[in-house]
């Protein structure tokens, strides 16, 4: 248990919450009413008190074990109305009506003082209508890389779900071997993915597709009633959230790993994650996936594979929105895509206004990160923090030696162009550190904390999760983590199951 939980009169749970269950109030097809399943033997493993503030709950009141008494089922949570929803979607391009929650639930949404409204879902919680052969449950490992993962995105500034905390267990079932059993409590705004939409497109239930629209844009994207047709608003504005994420995704070298349109949130949030990876060397067919065979979901094609799920989820709509406005929007997203990536491009290379070569000096830089193999996040924060751009350790930032000289000589058209700026070096420093981070997620960190709690020690992980919170901050302890990736790192093998 984290030290910071055994100080100070804690007395409360998540009954301190005030709960308003919308979703619950829908259809009841819609979903499962279920019980949590308890887990033997469980306890806290790591606590999240910015996302317990973020609901409207006091770190310092809460009890820590009636916490864990209630994300496992022990005890009822008043005002909580647990289902298991129910969707379907596209995996590996393939339609498949059977999906749903199958290892989690919906436990209840939450209003807190500021009107805000937040789902809390539970990871793992045992079998429901949608586990198909599953057993419903989720293993350590997977639960302490999505917790990692969500606050690692979230320190970025990368809309992302995020977790209230991460409960053990001693029960154990079969993955890679026996492996123990965990509840993740995840917590965003919105649980509704594209796969939704298709549940009743695909079962032809289109009144209640136009009643999860509906729903869908008064809870999230009211400003679209004023629209002419608030429908396509509602399908521009998804459009527009999508492709500012995965731009992204591609500027810090994130791969999701598995990109079905069930891991696909109305909200444009990194959602459902699984096999994902920061790279260390810059490779644009990166496939995170060894699952993924014919490398669907690599790296470079996921801004084509998000456009393919936008035109899944437009076809999902065809009865509310006509094909050709639908189509017309799908024609944009390439280019939102693109000017997203420049964005944040140029924010991550200093520049505070925009200049016509800005485009291409930003292709450049990713085909020489390629050429070279460069690990893109250190070699942007070694710029950000450079004085002498000439005296960069270039040895250690690239995969191979600049043989041709074409990073010798792309840093010189980069201070060609900073020397064009108006800001003075530290604010442009200011300005780079907020989007460079000295700290990066990568597998073997994860893997590293994953073999510790294991053996039942969970400090690591809980120093890792506060690291990444705030990643261009520099941690001493735990400086080692902003070196060159160990060797054994490259041998790390991630499937569906991670």
């Amino acid at each position: 248990m984290p030290d910071d939980l055994m100080e100070g009169g804690m007395a409360k749970g998540l009954e301190a919450l005030s709960f308003d269950n919308s979703y619950a109030r829908l259809p009841e097809h819609w979903y499962q009413r279920i019980d949590i399943k308890p887990l033997k033997g469980a306890h806290l493993a790591s606590f999240n008190p910015p996302v317990a503030a973020m609901l409207g709950l006091d770190p310092c009141e809460l009890d820590p074990n009636r916490l864990v008494s209630q994300i496992n089922g022990d005890v009822s949570v008043p005002g909580a109305d647990p289902i298991a929803m129910k969707y379907t979607g596209h995996q590996f391009g393939f339609y498949n009506p059977d999906l749903g929650d199958g290892r989690g639930l919906l436990l209840g949404e939450v209003i807190n003082d500021k009107r805000e409204r937040w789902d809390i879902h539970l990871k793992g919680i045992g079998r429901t209508a949608y586990s198909r052969f599953g057993d419903g449950r989720a293993v350590l490992r997977s639960s302490i890389r999505e917790y990692l993962a969500s606050e690692a995105m979230a320190g970025l500034g990368i809309p992302t779900t995020r977790a209230l905390c991460l409960v053990a267990s001693d029960q154990f079932t079969q993955r890679n071997g026996m492996e123990p059993c965990a509840v993740l409590a995840r917590v965003t705004p919105c649980h509704i993915r594209f796969g939704h939409f298709e549940y009743f497109f695909y079962s032809r239930r289109y009144d209640e597709l136009k009643q999860l629209a509906d729903y869908t844009i008064d809870r999230y994207y009211p400003e679209c009633r004023k629209a002419d047709n608030p429908y396509l608003a509602f399908y521009q504005a998804v459009q527009s959230r999508t492709a500012s994420l995965v731009a992204l995704w591609q500027c810090y070298g994130f791969v999701h790993g598995v990109l079905n349109t069930d891991n696909m949130s109305v909200l444009g949030e990194t959602f459902d994650y699984g096999p994902y990876t920061f790279m260390d060397r810059y490779e644009p067919g990166f496939v995170a996936n060894k699952n993924d065979d014919e490398g669907r979901y690599a790296f470079d094609r996921q801004p084509e594979i998000v456009l393919w799920n936008m035109s899944a989820l437009a076809q999902a709509l065809v009865p509310l929105v006509p094909q050709k406005e639908l189509e017309q929007s799908l024609v944009g997203f390439m280019k939102e895509f693109r000017d997203q990536e420049a964005l944040r491009m140029r924010a991550r290379l200093g520049f505070q206004r925009e200049e016509k070569g800005d485009r291409e000096l930003v292709d450049a830089f990713f085909r020489i990160a390629r050429e070279c193999q460069l690990d893109i996040n250190r070699f942007l924060y070694a710029l950000t923090e450079a004085n002498d751009f000439n005296g960069l350790d270039l040895a250690s930032l690239c995969g191979r030696c600049d043989t041709d000289g074409s990073l010798s000589e792309w840093l010189g058209h980069y201070r060609e162009r900073l020397a064009r700026e108006a800001a003075s070096d530290p604010i442009r420093r200011a300005q780079m550190r907020s989007v460079n981070p000295r700290y990066v997620l990568r597998n073997y960190m994860a893997e590293e904390v994953i073999r510790e709690a294991h053996n039942g020690d969970y400090k690591p992980l809980n120093n890792l999760l506060a690291l990444l919170r705030t990643p261009a901050e520099k941690n001493e302890q735990l400086d080692h983590y902003a070196g060159t990736p160990p060797d054994w790192a490259g041998a790390i093998c991630l499937t569906c199951s991670s």
